[in-house]
């Protein structure tokens, strides 16, 4: 883990300065990597997203009985929802994980990134408090939550449906380089959409580069 990129990161998505700095490494250490893993404030952070996300469906959709509530909960705070926001956040890269872990594709795991992005949750929360953690939460569930998100599939499939929607050949999505040590490699990828253009990313997984690179070229080609 590059420390100083990572407090950067974290700055960034969570808008506050980090305090206790070790709760967000632990925050993003698999059991894998040593004993002071995230699961203990996953525990945590699952509570104060589960009460959050609520506390808005109360508020927002006041006219709609427990049982609409309920689905609506439900979906909003399961692993895969979760895995998605931490995919967009890039939480992948910054995951502490051993070798075995590593070889085994943990990197790229729907379930340790929902993990991990509720286990940053409780990092917030401990760390700033209630109110904070809530900010945190609404700002990127937001757009679910209200059901006007531009677009909540994920990326390569949202670039897929539209490229067959306007009669162009799939995606090409190719590797272009693999850089950096065994224990901190680097992915970039092409994506490519016959007669329209192409775009690259970086990431420390190719899936993650292949899923940034169609969000990239989303938003600037669509």
């Amino acid at each position: 883990m590059n420390k100083p990129a990572f407090l950067s990161w974290i700055r960034t998505v969570t808008e506050k300065e980090p305090r206790n700095e070790s709760l967000y490494v632990r925050a993003f250490t698999h059991g894998s990597f040593g004993e002071n893993d995230y699961q203990r404030l996953e525990f945590l952070g699952d509570r104060v997203l589960g009460l959050t996300i609520a506390a808005q469906l109360y508020k927002q959709y006041d006219q709609e009985p427990e049982g609409q509530l309920s689905q609506r909960l439900n979906g909003l705070v399961s692993g895969k929802i979760c895995a998605e926001i931490a995919d967009s956040l890039g939480v992948s890269d910054h995951l502490l994980l051993g070798k075995q872990a590593r070889d085994d594709g943990a990197r790229q795991s729907a379930k340790v990134l929902g993990d991990v992005m509720e286990s940053f949750i409780g990092a917030v929360y401990l760390d700033h408090g209630i109110e904070a953690a809530q900010n945190f939460i609404l700002n990127h569930w937001a757009d679910r939550i209200s059901g006007t998100a531009k677009d909540s599939r994920h990326p390569k499939s949202a670039l897929q449906e539209w490229a067959a929607a306007h009669n162009r050949k799939m995606p090409s999505y190719e590797l272009v380089e693999k850089s950096g040590p065994h224990h901190d490699l680097r992915f970039t990828v092409q994506v490519s959409v016959n007669n329209i253009g192409s775009i690259e990313a970086t990431a420390s997984s190719k899936q993650t580069a292949e899923t940034q690179a169609a969000q990239l070229f989303l938003e600037k080609y669509t």
